[in-house]
């Protein structure tokens, strides 16, 4: 192994051996403590220390770093304490997601460590969005995410490297090739000679160099990340090493050809580096022997610090439940709105005005999505922006759902408040991965917000077909850490986008698509917040209640306005996660008999969740079952006859008229 120090001098050598031998020794105390059952699981980056750290270091410490479960020299090269980092392992409640996550599943905005999620790619847009807010900010900085080779195969990654060539983003993608993704060898995931090779098709300049070289791994991240922010470009880094123990340490490593142990042995990074110090006269063996005794030490001091520490978790549901979301009260300024200073807008011009006052507000937010610029979106909805914003915060995406919405993660990290248009609220399937696992639970898992909202066109009664009318919002109520908004009106259209961009929380704010041109309401003019969780009473009535939201309410009211003979109240819902389950108590109260409407398919939609909770909390109160009406259990179809026998208004009366006669 050749080793080249350049300009480093004697002490920057033996700091960064130091930096290297430290999660070597970590590792070795922690599998033994694995085999004492004291921690659960372990994933062995025994053998690749040299790219975690040397990576680790040649970047500024408040620059971000988007790690895997086998980089604890990420963690431990950025001095997070060990005591902490143990009780993490062990899931004990001081660790740094209070028991929540296992090994490395978790991050940290003081050390600027975005932590994984299981599903390994996603994580590597969040990277572009980090950068992004970089070069927004006009900051000399890159962030840098990890990935396996086995990751490369996934469609996150090609999302994340053509949107961050796109973009001209100052970011570094860096391949771990150790030779197996878990159990399946590289000759099973790629044709090309070198991985690094993939960068050409986005282009992006690339390099593969010796990953378990320490010197080699830092000054070339060192070089590649003065490139990056000369040029405002991203870069691929592929470094070779080898696994030397298991995917995790129950796996086991029977499926490798033992002659790679003994080859790769002889490449250790740590033995070598150790050589090499040795002949440059920087080190002797006495030295390195006192090196990794006090090492050893400071382990034991430090776990014997998390055992004082670690005590037992003590189960309050209240606390997981009050942990899901980021804490946010809404500005009274906001929630007072001038009554004497309105205008008659449509739907879609409310949402508009909601943007742009929103952006003209705050230079933090940003919006993406698909034709939002020049040509102002499918709906036209943010016509005019590129001229009044400019292209930096009106930004055309590819078309990358995933990578996107990962992106949007990662601006927030650096707090800024991302809007994304997804073309249509169907699309959002490309994107569900970090929808429900990276925005949802980042909050709950390590105290990080999501500033991001989703804007989802959505809805039929256009004859659009099955890929672009379907009601997908029972999708993602059943997911907590989302907040899931779907206003009926202009007003509250408008005050509940304004209050979902300024929500530290992920927001998915449905729009119905059939709403946008076709009713209209007075609008403040002024900007202004309606509450997210809060319900709207539309009218009273005694007869029956109906629970709706989005195109139903308009349903419902037109049926009440048809039948006054039948009293009946209408519950706008407005938000659906969080439901506001005061206010339907007190609406199920007054009139005994409650009907959930809804435009979505009746298995599995919101209603069947808000029939259940009426049941079981309010029962006395009933003289009926509470019914549901919705649409077909189909595909939504496109011809429009068959679309209107689809839809849940074609047996709103038939339903009504069974409920009232029970």
């Amino acid at each position: 192994m050749l080793f080249d120090r350049k300009n480093l001098s004697n002490t920057q050598l033996l700091q960064m051996y130091r930096s290297l031998i430290y999660p070597r020794l970590i590792e070795e105390k922690m599998l033994v403590l694995l085999r004492q059952g004291k921690i659960s699981k372990w994933f062995s980056g025994i053998g690749q220390e040299a790219i975690a750290v040397g990576a680790t270091l040649a970047l500024q410490q408040d620059e971000w770093i988007m790690p895997l479960h086998r980089n604890l020299g990420v963690f431990t090269a950025r001095n997070m304490p060990l005591h902490q980092l143990f009780n993490q392992w062990q899931g004990n409640k001081n660790g740094y997601s209070k028991g929540r996550e296992r090994s490395f599943h978790f991050g940290s905005q003081e050390h600027h460590i975005c932590g994984m999620i299981s599903h390994l790619g996603p994580q590597l847009a969040i990277a572009d969005g980090v950068a992004l807010a970089y070069k927004l900010q006009q900051k000399n900085k890159v962030s840098l995410a990890f990935t396996g080779e086995g990751g490369t195969s996934e469609g996150d990654f090609h999302e994340a490297l053509n949107i961050a060539a796109v973009w001209d983003l100052p970011v570094i993608f860096l391949i771990e090739n150790n030779g197996y993704a878990l159990s399946t060898p590289v000759k099973q995931q790629y044709r090309c000679i070198n991985l690094a090779d993939k960068a050409k098709g986005y282009g992006m300049d690339a390099v593969t160099i010796d990953g378990n070289n320490i010197l080699s791994v830092y000054e070339t991240v060192k070089g590649v990340r003065e490139h990056c922010i000369k040029n405002q470009k991203p870069y691929l880094i592929e470094c070779t090493t080898f696994r030397m123990r298991g995917h995790e340490e129950a796996s086991g490593t029977k499926y490798v050809p033992q002659e790679l142990f003994a080859l790769w042995e002889r490449k250790d990074p740590i033995k070598n580096f150790e050589v090499y110090l040795q002949d440059q006269n920087v080190i002797d063996e006495e030295g390195i022997g006192a090196i990794r005794d006090s090492i050893k030490k400071n382990i034991e001091e430090e776990l014997a610090l998390a055992d004082i520490k670690a005590a037992p978790i003590s189960i309050s549901s209240s606390m997981e439940i009050a942990d899901v979301y980021a804490a946010h009260e809404q500005s009274e300024l906001l929630l007072n709105v001038d009554e004497n200073n309105v205008s008659e807008k449509r739907f879609i011009e409310a949402i508009k005005e909601g943007l742009h006052q929103s952006l003209k507000e705050d230079e933090n937010v940003i919006l993406m999505g698909q034709d939002i610029a020049a040509y102002g979106g499918a709906f036209k909805v943010t016509e005019g922006f590129v001229e009044a914003f400019g292209k930096e915060r009106i930004r055309n995406t590819p078309i990358c759902e995933s990578a996107v919405i990962g992106a949007a993660l990662g601006l927030s990290l650096e707090g800024y408040k991302a809007v994304v248009e997804m073309q249509f609220a169907d699309f959002a399937t490309m994107a569900f991965n970090q929808i429900v696992n990276n925005l949802a639970k980042i909050h709950y898992r390590w105290g990080q917000s999501a500033q991001v909202v989703i804007r989802m066109p959505t809805g039929g009664g256009v004859g659009a077909g099955p890929f672009h009318s379907q009601s997908n919002e029972a999708w993602f109520a059943h997911v907590p850490g989302l907040k899931i908004v779907y206003p009926s009106t202009p007003r509250d259209a408008k005050g509940l986008l304004i209050a979902a961009i300024n929500d530290p929380n992920p927001v998915l704010f449905f729009e119905h698509k059939a709403l946008y041109r076709s009713i209209s309401g007075p609008v403040p003019n002024d900007m202004y917040e309606v509450e997210i969780g809060k319900a709207s009473i539309v009218q009273t009535g005694e007869d029956l209640l109906i629970i709706t939201y989005g195109m139903g309410v308009i349903w419902a009211a037109d049926y009440a306005s048809e039948h006054p003979e039948i009293s009946i109240a209408i519950l706008d819902l407005r938000t659906l996660l969080p439901l506001d389950y005061e206010t339907i108590e007190k609406m199920v109260e007054k009139t005994g008999r409650v009907l959930v409407l809804h435009e979505d398919t009746l298995t599995g939609g919101v209603g069947a969740e808000i029939a259940a909770w009426v049941n079981e909390h309010c029962f006395n109160m009933l003289d009926a079952p509470v019914m549901r009406c919705a649409s077909l259990d189909t595909p939504i179809p496109f011809n429009k006859e068959l679309e209107a026998n689809f839809m849940a208004r074609g047996r709103l009366h038939e339903t009504i008229q069974q409920l009232l006669n029970f």
